[in-house]
Order: structure tokens, then sequence, then C-alpha cells
């Protein structure tokens, strides 16, 4: 039997939940789907097989988000909290009330599971979120990301560990154990053990885009794009995100150093600005227009125009964008928030027209 179709083993299993031996407890979010129902059961094992060496191992706490999309889904978290019960895991379903959006439905649904899920964290006193996001969700978010236009940050795909808003100063954390692990072995986990699971038929409706991808996944396999390919690129992309966010930081410690205060102003000296390698200087002077504005992060494609009118104007130049005013001059490029009544207003500056 080929690796890829084997069963995830026991001492695999250690390494995968290496790091989370000394926490007090984890929650794990499961649906009910295979890739889900694969981690209770193997974080359920690595839990029993820790007791035998550890006096205090991590409590475990599965947790399953109801969208209430289908009929079918109260079944399947009975299912969950019956399986739970047999591998000893306290289990609860939390369901997604209000309104659903007409548009953007899985964007929604996601955000409000992790915002579930992190507050169950924090009402039991936990600070880890386990999901079971494996390597061919890495491959599928680094085609849609690709699809999208991302940058470097988008490309890098999903990492390991990543905060969740959770509101109230409370930091939980969200861990994904399993990215390196495909689809197909945790079925063949399953299998091994006996242990059913669910499907979602949404995962096979050709109205997502995600569906779209997943299934172009087999035939770029075939060219020699596979799901570990894409993965390893993902990876490749953190280790330059990582290299290109020291020189970030350095950036700003000399050419802003101290904190900067929310409104602004922020100011750089223009001609040190200038010298700046491309993609430091964007993400440079976006945080900048972040924190200075009211508007949150920038959108990529109009921080790049933004960029590029900055390289190619003679100064001075006036411009808003994400609620911050952005004034180049020979000596200063200045970021400070845009005043309420210019924000919309057109501007001449010389022979030029500048708008928000």
């Amino acid at each position: 039997m080929a690796i890829a179709d084997q069963p995830v083993r026991d001492e695999e299993a250690n390494a995968l939940f290496s790091g989370l031996e000394d926490l007090r407890g984890l929650v794990l979010a499961v649906s009910g789907g295979s890739d889900s129902t694969a981690l209770l059961v193997l974080a359920a094992r690595w839990a029993s097989g820790l007791k035998k060496r550890r006096k205090h191992p991590p409590n475990l706490a599965a947790v399953t988000v109801d969208h209430g999309f289908r009929p079918e889904s109260k079944r399947e978290a009975l299912a969950v909290k019956r399986l739970a019960r047999r591998l000893g895991v306290p289990h609860r379903t939390l369901s997604w009330r209000g309104r659903k959006p007409k548009t953007g439905l899985q964007e929604a649904a996601r955000d409000a599971r992790y915002r579930l899920l992190a507050e169950a964290a924090a009402r039991t006193g936990y600070e880890y979120v386990l999901t079971a996001h494996t390597l061919d969700d890495q491959a599928e978010t680094v085609l849609f990301r690709l699809a999208r236009g991302s940058g470097l940050t988008g490309l890098a795909g999903m990492a390991r560990a990543a905060p969740i808003p959770a509101g109230g100063g409370t930091a939980i954390f969200l861990v994904r154990p399993l990215l390196r692990i495909s689809k197909a072995r945790l079925v063949a986990t399953l299998r091994a053990a006996g242990v059913t699971h669910s499907e979602d038929p949404t995962n096979r409706d050709p109205r997502f885009t995600r569906t779209r991808l997943r299934a172009l996944l087999p035939e770029l396999a075939r060219e020699g794009l596979d799901a570990r390919g894409l993965s390893r690129l993902a990876a490749r992309m953190r280790r330059a995100e990582a290299t290109i966010e020291f020189a970030v930081a350095a950036a700003r410690a000399a050419l802003a150093p101290g904190p900067w205060r929310e409104r602004g102003p922020i100011a750089f000296t223009t001609a040190r600005f200038a010298d700046l390698p491309a993609e430091v200087a964007l993400r440079l002077l976006g945080r900048a227009i972040a924190q200075a504005g009211n508007e949150g992060p920038v959108e990529l494609g109009k921080l790049e125009l933004l960029y590029d009118a900055l390289r190619s104007a003679r100064a001075p130049l006036r411009r808003t964008l994400a609620g911050a005013l952005i004034t180049l001059s020979p000596e200063r490029l200045t970021i400070e928030r845009a005043p309420a009544r210019r924000s919309s207003t057109i501007r001449r500056t010389g022979n030029k027209r500048f708008t928000k």
C-alpha cells in the first residue's frame, strides 16, 4: 500500500500534536465530515497516550457548529456527540443564529464558525482551537488565492497556527495540526478504526468556487502540480514572507521609529522611502494608511496604484485612500487621517486632479 493511502500511525499523530502537550485544554472543531472526525479520533488517541506519561495532559472538548443550512445537520451533530462520548471527549453543539446573507454565504459561515469556536474556547478557559485543515485544503487555498490575484502573503496559504479575533481581549489561537496530511490518509485512518463519517453535499456544489477548483486538482496533478507541490509552494512563500516582514520592521524602525499614533501623522523622508525595495515600501505604506485612516487594511490593488502614483509623480501630490490623506512633498511623505469634509472632494494639484 502506498503511503498516500495508509492510515496515520500513532507515532505520526504524536508528531502532529507536538508542542501542545503542556496546554490546559484544546477545543476540537468537529463537523462530522471525514477530516474533522479523523481529527477527533487522532486527538483522543494522542491524549490517551499522554495520560500514561504525564500527570496532567490537555483536556479535550469537541465542538460542532451547526450552520442550519441542511436538515441533516442536526443528525450529523448527534453522530459526532455519540462518537465523542465513546472516545471520552465532552461535546457541545453550537448554532449559527440570525439572518444569513444572500451573497458571500461561505465566507460569512466561516467567520461565524470561527467566532463561535473562539467563544466556546474562551468559556472553557482554553486558548487553542484545533481544526482539521488538510494538505488538500492548503492546495485549494493556494489555487483560490492565485485565482484572486493575491500577493505573497495570500500565496503563503494557511499557517499552522494563527490568532482568532475573539473579542473581550481574549487571545484564542487556531492550530491546524493536519496541514501536511492528505484527506485520503484521514479517510484510511477512519476506515481502519471502523469509524463512519458524514458527507456534506455542499462540498460538491459547483456554485462554489472552491468546489470548481477542487475539480481541477486531479488534472493539475497529472501535469505535475499536485497538492503536495502546491503546499510546498505555500511553505516557500511563507519563508519569503518572513524575510520581507523582517525587512519591513527594519524599514519602519529606520524611517519612522517610535509608536505610531492613531490618526497619524506618520511621516517618512521622501528620498529614503523612494530607496526602499518596492514590496517593503508597499507594506510600510499600507500599514501607515491602516493606522492613520479609518477603514482598516487597504486592498492590495488600490495600494499598488497609489504606490505607482507616488513613484512617478512630481511633488506635491495629495491623495486619499481608506480614510487617510497621503501628502507627498520633496522632503516628506506624510500619512494622516483624512478630514471628513475633504474625503470625497475633488482637489486640484498643479495640472492634475486627484480624488479618493
